[in-house]
């Protein structure tokens, strides 16, 4: 999915309740992380909350993503991560801004500066292993 599509499924929402809520289901219906996972290697930095994160790299430079959180929100800012990021190649993950997209989504009037940092956070660290990668 692309930062446009997204916006734009995020435009149907006037209210910050529905966007909420959308958020929290796009938490729920990330795949299950297997406990093997939940480990401090994979813990990414800069999130108050806890999150795992592995970045896997396929044959033909896919780059597949598996995360999973402590927190319910945090999980669905990791779903609108994955939405866009999952099942990329390394080089169009560098080529994808999403630094904005925190405020394209008005997320930022209703989620605390520390959710903004551990989502960017999110996306450096997959960044970083795209930039390995590519």
């Amino acid at each position: 999915m692309t930062v446009d599509e997204l916006v734009r499924r995020f435009s149907i929402f006037d209210e910050w309740e529905e966007r909420y809520a959308y958020l929290i289901d796009l938490g729920r219906k990330l795949p299950t992380l297997a406990e093997e996972h939940h480990i401090k290697d994979n813990l990414v930095e800069g999130c108050l909350s806890q999150v795992w994160l592995v970045c896997a790299l396929t044959d033909d430079k896919i780059v597949h993503l598996q995360a999973n959180s402590d927190s319910a929100i945090v999980k669905g800012l990791i779903g609108l991560v994955l939405m866009v990021y999952e099942g990329q190649t390394a080089a169009e993950i560098l080529t994808t801004d999403l630094s904005n997209l925190f405020g394209e989504l008005k997320l930022d009037s209703h989620l605390s500066a520390n959710r903004r940092n551990g989502f960017m956070s999110m996306i450096g660290t997959i960044q970083n292993f795209a930039q390995q990668h590519q």
